[in-house]
């Protein structure tokens, strides 16, 4: 976040370990009561939660703990080191599982203390009433963040909206039921959203708003209403020790008509305060969607982190000639899922031993080679990457494709290919292009600005509200009317009239797979759709990156497993409870079929 006052420190406060350790605060040696006598350490404080959350930018490394692009069907990692493949190959436990719910847990007991304790912070020298409701509502949203951080993860959770000190009986915290949880989220984004300002001045941003906090009501209504949380008779039987369920006995149509409605708050109060869909000054599609990503806080976004001049992501994804690793490796499922430019499914399925069921109507081919070029394309490359929706070349880096005025070249023998590192290169043959900047020139160290990371945006609002209502509605007016806007901002045409509740549905999921991808997304809805024991499980493809001599040699072209998954249904649909955690409370329950 842009404000950086004792950072240094502030995040090592207020953990669980020991009395003394609770009492450690930014200057390590001050009480709380000295912490909330002063605004500069009050402020501090708050900071530390902004501090603390997950590195969603970040998919590759454990300490980030945010594994979900790697962990889903858009990509396959290629270090080694990431958690992402004990959870792809079914290594993953209580006792090896990513620290998430520590973190969340120590966030949300600042929270709790911030909130407990703000009112000693006099009002003087300038320090107003508004400026501590301000305060307030941020600590409200970070505490529904983090909680809805654990509930994504693992369902019902103990509801923490107290603090606790070493001496109270922590065996008596005990997951609360999933409409509960949803419930105490929601009411506090809606104080909030209630306290906090709609948008941000330019030396605030990173803030939380109350666009923020509207956009976090609307997708844990959302996620709320899906099959994973509504009915799910897969966890129907999940109990706490004093027998309370704690899922939805039945389906409730009507959380679908709620989460519609708290999208559809959310997007008339964002875009009566001047926040809209991204577009760029040419409204080309690529441009539209490319600078979506590089143009920070631009008038869509309506809650990033900020990283500083983060390297990171900018090197794992380059490829290898770029001065980049090219570990992050495209899946073929995905390239397969972007579109014709008529926003036609080029690709209608796949036969049992995985080779594609092409829909011939398209035109497509994944024979020869393009004998012209077009803006998007230029000529010799793959037929596979001919005349597909802009977002594809927005997003994926493909052989032959140009970048900063050179081919890429991700065949074996090729300059980004695998025989060029023993350990770094893509294992499908594609690498990730959305995020990169072109501006960056890894190998003179030049070009690196304030990197940020979209974690709310009001295109995601957009598809929240089209599938809450179509699923509340069926395919009424409106959902037509936000699907096809983020279609037109994307280049391809709008959705045919007359489409049946399920047609639309399977829209909705395909238009969520592409305009949100990598972005964490495709993890969550496979899960809450309940389809990740078929997208997650068996081969992840890619290309024959063992094979290729040159930039149109067949033999590379040929689709070959670059991993093969393990989800194990319906266990793997929610992660496992650290077992220091149980060892500590016998009441906190293991989650289900663990």
């Amino acid at each position: 976040m842009k404000i950086r006052l004792f950072l240094a420190v502030i995040t090592t406060m207020i953990l669980f370990s020991c009395k003394k350790y609770l009492d450690k605060t930014p200057d390590e040696d001050l009480t709380l009561k000295d912490v909330f006598a002063s605004r500069l350490h009050t402020q501090a404080f708050l900071t530390s939660m902004y501090a603390g959350q997950t590195w969603e930018i970040n998919p590759v490394d454990p300490w980030a703990r945010s594994p979900w692009t790697g962990a889903s069907d858009e990509m396959e990692i290629t270090f080694p080191g990431s958690y992402v493949h004990n959870m792809n190959r079914g290594g993953w436990n209580a006792q090896n599982i990513l620290d998430n719910w520590q973190f969340a847990y120590q966030t949300i007991r600042k929270a709790d203390l911030f909130l407990e304790h703000i009112d000693e912070l006099p009002l003087q020298d300038g320090y107003t009433q508004e400026n501590k409701n301000n305060w307030i509502g941020e600590a409200h949203f970070l505490r529904a963040y983090d909680h809805f951080m654990v509930f994504r993860l693992y369902g019902p959770m103990p509801i923490m909206d107290k603090s606790k000190n070493p001496d109270d009986d922590f065996k008596q915290i005990k997951r609360s039921p999933v409409d509960s949880c949803v419930d105490f989220i929601v009411k506090e984004c809606e104080t909030a959203a209630g306290l906090l300002p709609i948008t941000r001045t330019s030396d605030q941003l990173g803030r939380a708003t109350r666009a923020s906090a509207l956009a976090l009501k609307a997708r844990v209504l959302l996620y709320a209403a899906s099959p994973l949380f509504n009915g799910n008779p897969d966890f129907r039987n999940f109990r706490n020790t004093d027998g309370r369920t704690l899922f939805p006995q039945a389906y409730d149509a009507a959380k679908w008509k709620r989460a519609a409605d708290a999208a559809k708050e959310c997007i008339d109060a964002c875009e009566a305060a001047g926040y809209a869909l991204y577009t760029a000054p040419s409204n080309d599609p690529l441009e539209n969607y490319t600078n979506l990503f590089l143009q920070n806080n631009n008038k869509e976004v309506l809650w990033a982190s900020n990283h500083q001049a983060y390297q990171h992501l900018e090197r794992c994804s380059s490829p290898l000639s770029y001065g980049g690793f090219s570990i992050m490796s495209v899946s073929q499922q995905l390239v397969d899922a972007y579109r014709d430019t008529l926003g036609r499914a080029v690709i209608a399925g796949y036969n049992s031993d995985g080779s594609p069921v092409i829909n011939s109507e398209t035109g497509y081919t994944e024979n020869g080679f393009a004998a012209k070029a077009y803006k998007y394309w230029p000529a010799g490359v793959s037929n596979m990457y001919v005349a597909r929706e802009p977002r594809f070349y927005a997003s994926v880096h493909y052989s032959g494709a140009l970048w900063k005025g050179a081919a890429i070249q991700t065949y074996f023998s090729g300059k980004d290919g695998a025989s060029k590192n023993t350990t770094d290169f893509s294992k499908t043959g594609y690498v990730l292009r959305k995020f990169a900047n072109p501006l960056i020139n890894i190998q003179t160290n030049t070009g690196w600005d304030l990197k940020t990371f979209i974690l709310f945006r009001l295109g995601e609002q957009y598809l929240n509200y089209a599938e809450a209502l179509n699923e509340s509605q069926g395919p009424v007016a409106d959902v037509y009317t936000y699907v096809n806007a983020i279609r037109k901002r994307g280049g391809i045409p709008d959705l045919p009239q007359g489409l049946s509740k399920e047609e639309m549905r399977k829209q909705i999921w395909q238009e969520r797979r592409i305009e949100l991808a990598f972005e964490g997304h495709r993890y969550f809805d496979s899960r809450r759709w309940k389809i990740a024991a078929q997208t997650n499980n068996g081969n992840l493809y890619g290309l024959n990156i063992g094979s290729g001599s040159g930039p149109q040699d067949a033999a590379f072209y040929k689709r070959t497993v670059a991993d093969k998954r393990i989800f194990v249904a319906p266990r793997d649909y929610f992660w496992p409870v650290p077992q220091p955690e149980l060892d500590k409370d016998p009441n906190l329950l293991q989650s289900m079929y663990w």
